[in-house]
């Protein structure tokens, strides 16, 4: 177990709260479909918590908010699945840059790496989805998903490099950071009073 493991414990209920943030992301009204921060967090939870709770993230986001509009259908299982094997990949992705996986230096991944991340994520994403659930469960021509695709994408690619840059480093830190301990707060005071005591 590498040293910025053992500077923290993972909480789950950091993971839900995650979770839930996400869901009231995606309910907000006349918000672009693909503007959302799904992705922005499923990468730092990667990252800090691993590949389960990478991969369980995405496929929940996804899973329940569908379950919640009433639209779940055969395109929700090409859509969380993608996205669970994105969360799998940032595992490795993140591991690669020195991030909590691999006991490297934590500060070679930073928001950049996110930012690259973000970029061959959603590409992948997209042409992984965009351009298969059209032809196969709406009957569109590939060429008419196509040309659907590429303004999605582009408005997807925005918003995921701005959540990136962002959030996806404030996330992380938030995932990360060991509670304060009361001791350590009083010990200052105490050796101040009295030297001898410590």
């Amino acid at each position: 177990m590498n040293a910025e493991k053992k500077n923290y414990k993972k909480n789950y209920l950091k993971f839900f709260l995650a979770i839930i943030l996400c869901l009231l992301a995606r309910f907000i009204p006349f918000r672009a479909p693909n503007v959302e921060p799904i992705f922005a967090t499923m990468m730092p939870m990667s990252r800090a918590y691993g590949a389960m709770a990478g991969f369980s993230f995405a496929v929940l986001s996804i899973l329940l908010y569908d379950m919640l509009t009433h639209t779940l259908g055969m395109q929700t299982f090409f859509t969380a699945g993608a996205y669970g094997i994105l969360g799998l990949w940032a595992v490795k992705y993140f591991s690669a840059k020195g991030g909590s996986a691999s006991g490297g230096d934590k500060n070679q991944a930073n928001k950049w790496s996110y930012v690259r991340f973000a970029i061959i994520g959603t590409l992948f994403y997209d042409a992984l989805t965009g351009l298969t659930v059209g032809p196969i469960f709406f009957h569109q021509s590939f060429l008419t998903s196509l040309a659907g695709q590429i303004p999605f994408t582009l408005l997807h690619l925005i918003s995921n490099i701005a959540f990136a840059l962002v959030l996806s480093p404030a996330i992380y830190d938030f995932l990360i950071k060991k509670p304060e301990k009361k001791k350590e707060k009083i010990a200052p005071l105490i050796n101040i009073l009295n030297p001898k005591i410590i």
